[in-house]
């Protein structure tokens, strides 16, 4: 069997920059061990699989450390693959998945995403969460993932994770996030947990980091930055319990799976 398989570099209009997401569009659903084994030979933070389904688009992601219930920047490489080479008269696409239903919208190659906002729940600063990050965080908060706040932007940017020690914490990811002087906020995403050090730019974090700063800065727009090594640009707003993430992708392989 052959199968298509895309690698697409979402948040960003440049190559080498961004998240690769892995992108399979099927025809039928492979066994889940096989999709695993594909994630796990990618090597990336994650690779989509996609079937239609009638009108909407059957949609699950695979970190190389198991399946995971939401992801942003495969969800966008999903988009930009069906507009470019399966549906291109598409402007619209609503995605089922195992928890939720996601919209995805395209203009002038810009793509946004309508995805849940996670209700954020302050705990206490551990000393165990000071010596994973190797800085003492002002704030931390749970949802699904890890978040913690810091005053210096500065820290974010240079910081250089216990990644054994993130594995204790709480949350399945942890993301470290600060004020920007270019941007509202900076950000990072590290999942050990998944096998993956760091996410180069994570969507599903941003539905924890953006409920946090538009409640602090006031305001219901963010333009955040995730400060990874490959660097990528998010337009967000919250919206009630909705978060909306738009960004841009470009294509770096198509590749052909001998399976």
């Amino acid at each position: 069997m052959e199968l298509n398989c895309y690698i697409v570099d979402a948040f960003t209009r440049e190559r080498f920059h961004g998240n690769p997401a892995a992108v399979c569009a099927l025809d039928k659903w492979l066994p889940d061990d096989l999709m695993q084994s594909i994630a796990i030979e990618n090597n990336l933070s994650e690779t989509a699989f996609v079937v239609r389904d009638g009108e909407r688009w059957h949609l699950r992601w695979f970190t190389p450390g198991g399946e995971i219930d939401l992801c942003g920047h495969a969800t966008l490489g999903t988009s930009f693959v069906l507009k470019t080479f399966v549906a291109p008269g598409a402007h619209r696409f609503v995605f089922r998945t195992m928890k939720n239903e996601l919209v995805v919208t395209e203009a002038d190659g810009r793509y946004t995403m309508q995805f849940p906002a996670y209700g954020l729940k302050p705990v206490s600063v551990t000393d165990a969460m000071t010596e994973a990050t190797g800085a003492r965080p002002r704030e931390a908060y749970l949802a699904r993932d890890l978040l913690l706040v810091y005053d210096d932007e500065r820290i974010v940017r240079e910081m250089t994770p216990d990644q054994a020690k993130l594995k204790e914490l709480d949350g399945l990811l942890v993301h470290v996030t600060a004020p920007g002087s270019a941007f509202d906020c900076v950000s990072r995403s590290f999942a050990p947990k998944l096998a993956v050090p760091e996410d180069p730019v994570c969507g599903s974090g941003h539905c924890h980091i953006v409920p946090y700063w538009t409640k602090r800065l006031g305001k219901n727009t963010i333009h955040a930055y995730q400060a990874s090594r490959r660097g990528g640009e998010l337009w967000c707003r919250q919206d009630g319990a909705s978060v909306e993430l738009s960004g841009d992708a470009v294509l770096y392989s198509k590749a052909t799976l001998h399976l």
